[in-house]
């Protein structure tokens, strides 16, 4: 009984996901693409997790956006633009631009500075509750 059910769930169609932004991050190409209402208008290189470290999978609001964060995992690194989408996981701007484009951080999504600032005004610009962040393989 207990199968049946979870193949019911299964095959159940999932609800629509629609957001005026969309942050789209790839993993397998270390890119991202920013989506306003549906279209594609960015392309940006980005830094995910190096070997031994993860960068979260699976769809994401903002949960909170800080202008400067300096982290208290990582040696007070700088962190500006900050958009944070699962507890200590965020995207955020990097000093590090010449690693972007190859995995290279401790999980977070690092964008070019001028980039990670655009992204944060959109967001601001569109609200945290009409962003979604995607993270796929």
């Amino acid at each position: 009984m207990r199968l049946l059910l979870i193949v019911a769930m299964a095959l159940m169609p999932l609800p629509a996901v629609s957001a005026e932004l969309l942050a789209r991050i790839d993993l397998s190409d270390q890119d991202m693409t920013v989506f306003l209402d549906g279209k594609a208008r960015y392309r940006w290189p980005v830094s995910t997790a190096r070997q031994g470290k993860v960068t979260p999978r699976g769809l994401f609001y903002v949960q909170s956006m800080k202008r400067m964060h300096y982290s208290t995992l990582y040696n007070n690194a700088p962190m500006p633009w900050s958009l944070f989408f699962s507890g200590n996981y965020a995207i955020h701007g990097t000093d590090q631009v010449e690693r972007l484009g190859r995995p290279a951080s401790a999980g977070c999504i690092r964008l070019h500075p001028e980039n990670a600032k655009t992204l944060y005004g959109l967001v601001l610009e569109h609200g945290r509750d009409h962003t979604l962040i995607e993270i796929v393989d």
